[in-house]
């Protein structure tokens, strides 16, 4: 094995780690969008992973974006921004496991998104590798229910905040070894908060001070999935991280047995072992003569 193996590993389980953490605050994100609606959860997100963002920007020396860097960071915040508002009303409406279903055709598109935007040349494997993920995610809820009215429009929203995490995911490959961990992560909380900021006009309520705990909670394991995430793109090609997407229904299976009591079907089982076989598919190594990495990430 190549010596760069190690550095493959390891950005496998950042990026399995950063996944784990998002699913954390899909949990939080549900239950505070069912209180206040999902525009102001959604802004509460990211008023708190601007606040934490800027105490660790601070602490880090205040880094910034190499040069060329700002305008793809701004257009990936305002996809995020979209992308959340989106994912957060369909969760409100929908089951989160059927959300996170629908969202997985984020995944299957990111190969074809990489080979546009990144010049990743489209490697079947990976291809294969996604189809068998998201059977292994149809085999985890037992199929697709059919769905219509209110439901049908949720579903709609699932999968275009699908696509557009699968777009932002590009560009954070594309700038996660330029930019760094740090300044990504801070832009991808300003920027949304500022698209989001007129919601404070529509509800000037302030919520109890409960919930605003719960909001800086959900800011702190958002901003530690993309600081994880973002390391482990570095060593990692868009196809490969896209396939890893999927690890996240086994995620909430387990937060939903730990957290909340919930029983765990043999279908779930069943369907995160075609998961995980998928990501462990996705997650060795080229045969052939790999491309030279890139540059590690600035530590932050």
């Amino acid at each position: 094995m190549s010596s760069g193996h190690p550095n493959r590993l390891s950005a496998i389980l950042l990026v399995l780690a950063g996944i784990g953490a998002l699913c954390v605050l899909d949990a939080f994100a549900k239950y505070l969008a069912l209180r206040h609606g999902a525009g102001v959860a959604t802004l509460g997100r990211y008023v708190a992973g601007t606040i934490i963002g800027l105490m660790v920007w601070q602490w880090q020396g205040r880094p910034w974006v190499a040069p060329g860097g700002l305008k793809p960071n701004l257009v990936r915040g305002t996809l995020i921004a979209a992308m959340a508002l989106a994912f957060f009303w369909s969760i409100a409406k929908l089951p989160m496991a059927l959300v996170l279903t629908l969202t997985f055709v984020g995944p299957l598109a990111v190969p074809f998104m990489a080979a546009l935007y990144l010049k990743e040349p489209v490697q079947p494997r990976y291809i294969a590798a996604g189809a068998l993920g998201f059977v292994g995610v149809l085999v985890t809820v037992g199929g697709m229910p059919s769905l219509s009215g209110d439901d049908l429009l949720a579903a709609g929203a699932a999968v275009f905040a699908a696509i557009l995490y699968g777009a932002a995911a590009v560009i954070l490959r594309s700038r996660a070894a330029a930019d760094g961990a740090t300044v990504i992560t801070l832009i991808a909380a300003v920027v949304p908060m500022l698209w989001l900021s007129p919601v404070i006009f529509i509800t000037p309520t302030v919520p109890p001070l409960v919930d605003i705990g719960l909001m800086m909670a959900m800011g702190l394991a958002g901003n530690i999935g993309v600081q994880l995430m973002a390391r482990g793109y570095v060593h990692l090609q868009a196809q490969v991280s896209a396939v890893l997407e999927y690890s996240a229904l086994p995620w909430a299976a387990l937060f939903g047995w730990l957290l909340f009591d919930e029983a765990v079907a043999f279908t779930t089982v069943l369907g995160a072992a075609i998961i995980a076989g998928a990501c462990l598919w996705a997650s060795r190594a080229p045969a052939a003569a790999p491309v030279s990495a890139p540059p590690p990430a600035p530590v932050p």
